[in-house]
This record gives C-alpha cells, sequence and structure tokens, in this order.
C-alpha cells in the first residue's frame, strides 16, 4: 500500500507563490502518473495538473501559465509551483498517484492540504 504525504499550503496574498510537494512512501515501479487535485467549498473537485511517470503534464487552462508540476523519481516526489495565485484558486489540494497495468490498477489520494489566497 502507498501513502501519499503532502506539505506545502498555506495562507498567501493575492499575486504569491506557494509551493506544494507530494511524498509517496514507498517507491512506485508500474507504470504512473501522479497529479494535483482541487476541491473549493461547493464545488466538485477538479483536476489541476497532472504528470507522468516519462514527464508528459497536462493542466486545467484555469492555471495553465501560472502553474508547474514537476516530479523527482528518484525520491518519489511530485511537486506544484503554484505563481501568480488568485483568490480563485483557494481550495483543498489534493495529491493523486495512479498506476497502471490494464487500465488504473491503483488509485491512492493524499489528504489534502489547505490553500488560501487572499488578502
Amino acid at each position: 500500500q502507498v501513502q501519499l504525504v503532502e506539505s506545502g499550503g498555506g495562507l498567501v496574498q493575492p499575486g504569491g507563490s506557494l509551493r506544494l510537494s507530494c511524498a509517496a512512501t514507498r517507491s512506485i515501479f508500474s507504470i504512473n502518473a501522479m497529479g494535483w487535485y482541487r476541491q473549493a467549498p461547493g464545488k466538485e473537485r477538479e483536476l489541476v495538473a497532472r504528470i507522468t511517470d516519462r514527464g508528459s503534464t497536462n493542466y486545467a487552462d484555469s492555471v495553465k501559465g501560472r502553474f508547474t508540476i514537476s516530479r523527482n523519481n528518484a525520491k518519489n516526489t511530485v511537486y506544484l509551483q503554484m505563481n501568480s495565485l488568485k483568490p480563485e484558486d483557494t481550495a483543498v489540494y489534493y495529491c493523486n498517484l495512479k498506476t497502471y497495468g490494464s487500465g488504473v490498477v491503483g488509485d491512492y489520494w493524499g489528504q489534502g492540504t489547505q490553500v488560501t489566497v487572499s488578502s
């Protein structure tokens, strides 16, 4: 069983930056993708950014040009660098790991970290 441990959330002013980190508790040997989702009060959880084990990325339109996802496979860690933050980025951010075989064979979630963008 893999656990995901997140860190880096907090309170920041509009226009500021934060970096989120998510570390898996063990090495991941299967084909996989790691990503960040977020959920604001009263809204559904949505994909923010995703990166495969080969480094392919995709982003929600609302964060393109402001957020950057990256990973360090040797450390089993994924990062989300968030710049030019806006109040509408306020949400609980969740780390996710999906492993693949014949389809999705594993789907793991972190505990969530609060990001609040406010003056």
